[in-house]
């Protein structure tokens, strides 16, 4: 966590998140202005195919939460 970075996230917002939908610029643009508000990408995106549409997800942690996470 920088010192700029609250050590909670806005709006009440979980420091845990996973963001999914279709993947398209829409999704796209969720998961930058998550990591604008000052989320941090946890680990690799996933990804699936419904028949018609590939689905995808992202999971989001604040960077306070780095340091309970670490391996």
């Amino acid at each position: 966590m920088t010192e700029s970075t609250p050590a909670a996230p806005p709006d009440r917002l979980p420091v845990y998140r996973i963001l999914t939908g279709p993947d398209d610029a829409a999704f796209c643009h969720r998961v930058s202005e998550a990591l604008a508000l000052g989320y941090r990408l946890y680990g690799s995106p996933a990804a699936t195919f419904n028949g018609t549409t590939v689905i995808v997800a992202q999971a989001l942690i604040w960077p306070c939460m780095e340091s309970a996470v670490a391996p």
